[in-house]
C-alpha cells in the first residue's frame, strides 16, 4: 500500500526537491505552497500524512493543524520548523500534530516519521472498523 503525503511549504524549490525524494521512495506525493491549495488537496484526495511548515506567509501552521484535525481527525500532521519556532511545534503537538522535525530536514528521518504516522492512522482506522463491526453485530439498541 502506498502512503499518500501532502507537502505544504511556501518555499517552492524545497517542496519540489522533497517531493522528488519522497516519490523515489514510493510515496504518493501531493504538494502545496499555499493554504488554499493544501485544503483543496485534502478535499480532493485521500491523504494519509500532511508534512506542514509551521511558518508560511498565508498560513499559520498551528491554525492549519487545528483545521486539519477538526475536518480530518485521522490524518496525521508532521510539522517542519526552524529552531526559533520550537514553541510553536510543541503547541502543535498539544493540538494533535503527530510530531515535528527541525529544518533542514534529514530525508531518512522524515521517511521514518511519515511511516510511523501512517502506522498510527492505520491502527486508528482498524479500531474504528472493529467498533463499527461490533455495533453491527450487536444490532440496534432496544
Amino acid at each position: 500500500m502506498t502512503i499518500s503525503v501532502l507537502l505544504v511549504d511556501d518555499e517552492e524549490p524545497f517542496v519540489q526537491t522533497l517531493a522528488k525524494r519522497l516519490t523515489l521512495r514510493r510515496f504518493d506525493v501531493h504538494t502545496a505552497t499555499r493554504a488554499e491549495k493544501a485544503f483543496a488537496t485534502l478535499r480532493d484526495h485521500n491523504i494519509d500524512v500532511v508534512v506542514l511548515d509551521v511558518r508560511m506567509p498565508d498560513l499559520d501552521g498551528i491554525e492549519a493543524t487545528r483545521e486539519i484535525k477538526a475536518s480530518y481527525p485521522l490524518i496525521e500532521v508532521v510539522l517542519l520548523t526552524g529552531h526559533a519556532n520550537m514553541e510553536s511545534s510543541l503547541e502543535g503537538m498539544k493540538i494533535g500534530a503527530f510530531d515535528y522535525l527541525l529544518k533542514p530536514v534529514n530525508i531518512d528521518e522524515l521517511v521514518y516519521k511519515i511511516e510511523d504516522a501512517h502506522r498510527k492512522k492505520e491502527l486508528q482506522e482498524e479500531k474504528i472498523r472493529r467498533l463499527a463491526e461490533k455495533a453491527d453485530e450487536d444490532g440496534p439498541d432496544e
